[in-house]
């Protein structure tokens, strides 16, 4: 279980601007800033009311803003950072309508959807025991129980999970053999014990290499050891927050909140603060020039 973080916690650490932007450069240059114009690593101090610090040796500046989401922003870095506190306090998201911070929704909606773009993250192939399903986001609410059929405008996703471990999710084009049998070989490796329900898109995983155990889900959930249930946890979760945080979800939008709650759930178990995980994934260059320091 992650450690707690307060907001109280957040307010002693982070009172100002200049806090953040302190904790940036400490983060993005732990062991100290390597003067360009010097060719080595230079005492740099605060430049005031500017996001950039000074060499004490030559005067070239560096901005630690640069290239990171909150590059050329005009809000403070503050409720940048309380942005990302708000979205890592919770295991259901947080609402740009519910960003309470002084800005407008449009800015709250693309400050959220700026921290989003930075939690995509690569994992190592699952191994183990792994629990593979695959979920439909958005689209018709009433109808027919099920898979859907052509016409009801979800977005398809599938998920793998290591049994009280990693998660990795995807939105992807379709649920067909081919794409359900591409994800897994890409994301799991062989000779893992794989668990599905009785989907025929899933049936030559024993002929690939793969330990495959099948759910009868018509008739039973659990079978001894068999059964899916934490996979499907997982997209109750997702499913529950898309409707009773966000309400709706554009299609392709869809993969950006599946990151959030994978990096969420990822590290539901870790000794770290949440927010933290967050920060630290958030903060980091989204882009490089030659020119980011400058």
């Amino acid at each position: 279980m992650t450690a707690r973080y307060t907001i109280r916690d957040f307010q002693r650490e982070f009172p100002d601007d200049d806090a953040c932007l302190e904790w940036l450069k400490d983060f993005l240059y732990p062991a100290g800033i390597e003067c360009r114009h010097c060719g080595r690593v230079t005492k740099h101090h605060k430049v005031k009311s500017r996001k950039s610090y000074s060499c004490d040796v030559c005067g070239h500046h560096v901005h630690p803003t640069a290239g990171t989401i909150y590059h050329k922003s005009s809000t403070p870095l503050t409720l940048w950072f309380y942005a990302i506190f708000l979205m890592s306090a919770t295991r259901c998201g947080v609402s740009a309508k519910q960003l309470e911070l002084g800005v407008t929704y449009k800015t709250a909606w693309r400050m959220f959807k700026q921290i989003r773009s930075m939690l995509e993250e690569n994992r190592d192939p699952l191994s183990g025991e792994v629990e593979i399903d695959e979920a439909y986001i958005g689209g018709v609410r009433k109808g027919r129980r099920g898979r859907p059929g052509y016409g009801d405008n979800k977005v398809p996703v599938v998920g793998a999970v290591e049994r009280h471990g990693n998660i990795i999710a995807k939105a992807v084009e379709s649920t067909n053999k081919e794409t359900l049998i591409g994800h897994i070989v890409e994301n799991v490796e062989p000779g893992t014990t794989i668990f599905t329900d009785e989907f025929r898109g899933y049936k030559t995983l024993s002929t690939l290499g793969f330990d495959h155990w099948v759910i009868k889900h018509k008739i039973e959930y659990v079978n001894g050891f068999i059964h899916t249930n934490q996979i499907e946890g997982f997209w109750s979760l997702f499913k529950n927050g898309i409707r009773g945080v966000y309400k709706h979800v554009g299609k392709g939008y869809v993969q950006s909140y599946l990151n959030e709650y994978q990096f969420r759930y990822n590290r539901r178990k870790s000794g770290v603060p949440m927010f933290q995980h967050f920060l630290a994934q958030t903060s980091q260059l989204s882009w490089w020039t030659p020119y980011a320091n400058r």
